[in-house]
């Protein structure tokens, strides 16, 4: 579970997940958002216009990242990134396809670093 590979992914992992949760966070997003399909854009304002959600995720995302630099609930934060990476893969298959490859490299990492930690979700499934 502690091989060189674990490590990079983890850490990759980390920080893709706390630069992207910071730029829900900030007022001035410092990644701009690239031109979107219509209905994604819709989407995305209306997510931006509740208040919440986008900075709410934002926080979790980052919570996460953090988890995974400092190597501390790994599995856990691992579960928690589950539902959110879901969403960002559905999100771009039923919105906005032609940008899916940061969503499938964050949801690839997860699965990754779920089956190298697949002993402690045993117990679950019993």
């Amino acid at each position: 579970m502690n091989s060189q590979f674990t490590k990079i992914v983890r850490i990759l992992l980390g920080l893709i997940l706390i630069v992207f949760g910071m730029n829900k966070l900030l007022p001035e997003a410092f990644i701009p958002l690239p031109e979107m399909p219509e209905k994604a854009g819709d989407f995305m304002t209306s997510l931006g216009a509740t208040g919440y959600v986008l900075k709410t995720v934002g926080i979790i995302e980052i919570g996460i990242g953090v988890l995974l630099l400092f190597k501390k609930w790994v599995a856990f934060a691992l579960i928690v990134l589950v539902p959110i990476s879901l969403n960002i893969v559905l999100f771009h298959i039923f919105l906005d396809v032609s940008r899916i490859g940061g969503a499938l490299l964050v949801a690839i990492l997860n699965g990754i670093l779920i089956y190298k930690h697949w002993t402690q979700y045993k117990s679950l499934f019993l």
